[in-house]
């Protein structure tokens, strides 16, 4: 019960707040929060099996991979309004309703006594009762269940199957197309410029300097130009000064003499 009491109301509100947070990254944290809360959970009713197919399966597996696309896909894309299945908000409200009411019977039946005991679930231990019921009584429907996973695997694959419709280019035609880009549209024959080179700093944040010790625009990154966090060294320079006067030193940043 102390497990319970502790975990719920922590479990319920970051539960609430995948409804109302706006970033992907933000919503899988709380989503992990729920999932690890819910592993706790398992392990205090005594089912250690579901206690470790939550951590490894669902925390340790599906929440991860959804972390990796959204980092690698990128988060600063904006929220699409626009509903691509008619009917998806409908569908949405009924199921949440029904899943509700799943919820709200199940507790009624744990409350008034109508459901099995856990001693008498757990009368051979919680993972060999799990296996006799799995592999005996509901054996078909395991094994459904397995051949529509199969299955959804399968069409998953063949759906984003592309036919090529063109042959493979090797490595010294693709080189030579590089050059007529370069010749025809004046595309870059080599990849960019990273951040840091010929700089002084070999960060992120600094960009790439031209032969004429110009900042190279291509060594900028995108995502720090959308945010709005790259300025000039002419626009800093007031910065500089304001904090050179803070710091007590001179033009040359040197300690002035008190």
């Amino acid at each position: 019960m102390i497990a319970f009491w502790s975990l719920a109301p922590i479990m319920v509100l970051a539960a609430l707040g995948l409804l109302v947070v706006r970033k992907a990254v933000h919503a899988a944290l709380l989503l992990a929060v729920v999932m690890m809360s819910l592993a706790v959970q398992y392990a205090a009713l005594d089912a250690p099996f579901l206690f470790v197919v939550q951590i490894i399966v669902y925390t340790g597996a599906i929440l991860m991979l959804f972390l990796f696309v959204v980092m690698l896909v990128g988060v600063d894309a904006s929220d699409s309004v626009v509903e691509t299945i008619k009917g998806q908000r409908v569908m949405a409200i009924g199921t949440g309703l029904l899943v509700g009411l799943v919820l709200v019977v199940g507790m009624g039946q744990l409350t008034l006594g109508t459901a099995t005991g856990l001693d008498e679930a757990n009368a051979g231990g919680n993972i060999e009762a799990l296996a006799d019921l799995i592999f005996s009584r509901y054996v078909v429907i395991f094994e459904v269940t397995a051949a529509l996973l199969i299955t959804a695997a399968l069409g998953a694959m063949v759906l984003a199957h592309r036919e090529r419709l063109t042959p493979k280019l090797s490595q010294a035609e693709m080189a030579a197309k590089r050059v007529r880009d370069y010749a025809e549209k004046g595309t870059h024959l080599g990849p960019l410029p990273a951040p840091g080179v010929y700089a002084r700093h070999n960060a992120v944040d600094t960009p790439a300097l031209l032969p004429d010790g110009t900042a190279a625009e291509d060594s900028i990154s995108r995502v720090l130009s959308a945010r709005g966090t790259v300025r000039s060294a002419p626009a800093m320079a007031d910065d500089i000064e304001e904090l050179k006067r803070q710091l007590g030193l001179d033009e040359h940043g040197r300690e002035q003499d008190q």
